[in-house]
């Protein structure tokens, strides 16, 4: 008995490795399967198309060709380049409305289909035309750009919509699609990253654009397929009501101090950080004695960047996700500040007194500001999914995300200001030192208000109680609207107090 356990022993462990092998290998497929047969095929190719090749693969594409196309197409300054590239995120300012939109205003019975396919259309169209028309108009290219983003914030707004559905309806899953959200985008940008440099080489910056156009037609393919439920006697008549109930339910949340300071904190922290970055690619690629980096080069920085950003993720998940908000978020803003330092060194040429490439360099400080910088977005993250009330919580987060988007949109017309102001031009960069010396700066300016940032444990809830309970189903043909009413009951009772 004693021989024949032994022998068993032994046969396990020396299958314990090839399995290991083999779980490696075969466990994502099985762990895709599983999300497949429990939420639906076409709900799992949504999320791979919308966040890992819409978003996650375009953003690395068409960052680089946008850059290359404003300094090499429309011959802009890079204070100007600046100022432009803020205008195209506009449409993620907005988010709040397309989520309302998408919750309360069906379209054919449907709330999720239509949209998928208008946006599709709106950034395929978009990329098609910038990429075929030749000597356009800087105003009319600026508009296509902000369609183009616009289509992609519109998917975005409906995916994470499915995404919120199905979290409710599998709460023990919900784990599970934020992780295959987050790997799609962070692989989807980092293949984009990669091959941006090449395809700008080979094909030009207009010729990536309509590259780009195949993601937002495989949009369309996502609204087509994707399965949910019809609406039948929908009342349009309800739409402005729906509306007015939303509305008066963020207002009151964002009246609880445990909310606007935090929002405040968002908004100011991204707002003072200013960007530069134009001026530091015009200066990459055209300055006489800098390095002269090819479109290659250029996008392997940006790739190297992105795996920075997973390294910050990891880092975070691993060590730093159950430490209160205020101690992350002070040495993360503080090792933020001392990285826009490496910038300094690399236009100052004092890497070359030590024999430092200036790719290394460059390389280096991409991993580091992008892995810092994720660092200090997690726990700005958590917190907002903390700050999101019963019954609205989808539109309150995107409120949240645009109260970002505005802070970043503010630190994108700064930073160009800033370099108009040093007159940092296309060919001359003498004062590009000071503003990367003012940017690192206003990067700490952010610690004298982490105040404004709840000291609590991020495991415990930061909101009232009264804000965070939840209306069982009554079979109700408006869920949307008994979502609100909750808050909204609550406001008509406590306006006066307030």
């Amino acid at each position: 008995m004693d021989q024949d356990e032994k022998f068993s022993l032994q046969g396990k462990q020396e299958k314990l490795p090839k399995n290991g092998v083999l779980g490696m290998i075969v466990s994502p497929f099985k762990w895709v399967k599983k999300l497949s047969d429990e939420l639906h095929w076409s709900f799992v190719l949504g999320v791979v198309i919308v966040y890992g090749i819409n978003q996650g693969l375009c953003l690395g594409l068409s960052k680089i060709s946008t850059q290359y196309y404003m300094k090499d197409e429309q011959k802009l300054q890079p204070s100007e380049a600046q100022v432009y590239h803020g205008m195209i995120m506009i449409p993620w300012i907005v988010k709040p409305l397309w989520g309302l939109l998408t919750d309360t205003v069906p379209i054919a019975g449907r709330r999720r289909r239509p949209y998928f396919i208008l946006a599709g259309i709106i950034g395929a169209v978009s990329m098609i035309t910038l990429s075929l028309e030749n000597n356009i108009y800087l105003g009319f290219a600026l508009l296509l750009l902000v369609c183009g983003s616009a289509g992609a914030a519109v998917a975005d707004v409906t995916i994470d919509a499915c995404v919120t559905e199905n979290s409710i309806g599998h709460p023990s899953l919900a784990g599970e699609m934020q992780s295959l959200c987050g790997l799609c985008s962070s692989v989807g940008q980092l293949i984009g990253y990669t091959i941006s440099g090449f395809l700008v080489h080979l094909i030009g910056s207009k010729g990536v654009f309509g590259v780009l156009s195949i993601p937002s037609g495989l949009v369309i393919l996502v609204g087509m397929t994707i399965q949910e439920p019809l609406i039948r006697n929908c009342s349009y008549k309800r739409v402005s009501q729906k509306f007015l109930d939303a509305g008066k339910a963020m207002w009151m949340a964002l009246k609880c101090p445990v909310v606007w300071r935090p929002c405040l904190y968002m908004y100011l922290s991204l707002s003072v950080s200013l960007h530069i970055h134009e001026g530091m690619f015009y200066w990459y690629t055209d300055a006489k004695n800098g390095p002269s980096f090819s479109k290659e080069a250029v996008g392997s920085i940006s790739a190297l960047g992105a795996v920075g950003s997973l390294l910050g993720v990891l880092l975070y998940q691993n060590a730093f996700r159950s430490h209160p908000f205020r101690r992350v978020l002070f040495w993360a803003q503080l090792l933020y500040g001392a990285s826009g330092m490496l910038d300094l060194i690399l236009v100052l040429r004092i890497n070359l007194l030590f024999g430092v490439p200036d790719y290394a360099l460059v390389v280096f400080d991409a991993a580091v500001s992008h892995m810092i910088g994720r660092l200090k977005w997690l726990p700005l993250l958590v917190l907002s999914s903390k700050l999101c009330p019963s019954g609205i919580e989808g539109t309150f987060f995107a409120l949240l995300m645009s109260i970002d988007h505005v802070g970043s949109f503010t630190a994108s017309w700064a930073g160009g200001l800033l370099l108009h102001t040093l007159n940092v031009t296309r060919t001359t960069f003498d004062n590009l030192w000071l503003a990367i010396s003012i940017r690192s700066l206003f990067r700490v300016l952010p610690i004298g208000i982490l105040f404004l940032i709840p000291s609590s444990d991020p495991n415990v809830l930061i909101l009232p109680t009264e804000m965070l309970r939840t209306k069982k189903d009554n079979n109700t043909t408006d869920p949307i609207n008994m979502e609100m009413a909750p808050l909204v009951n609550r406001i008509d009772h406590t306006s006066l107090d307030s």
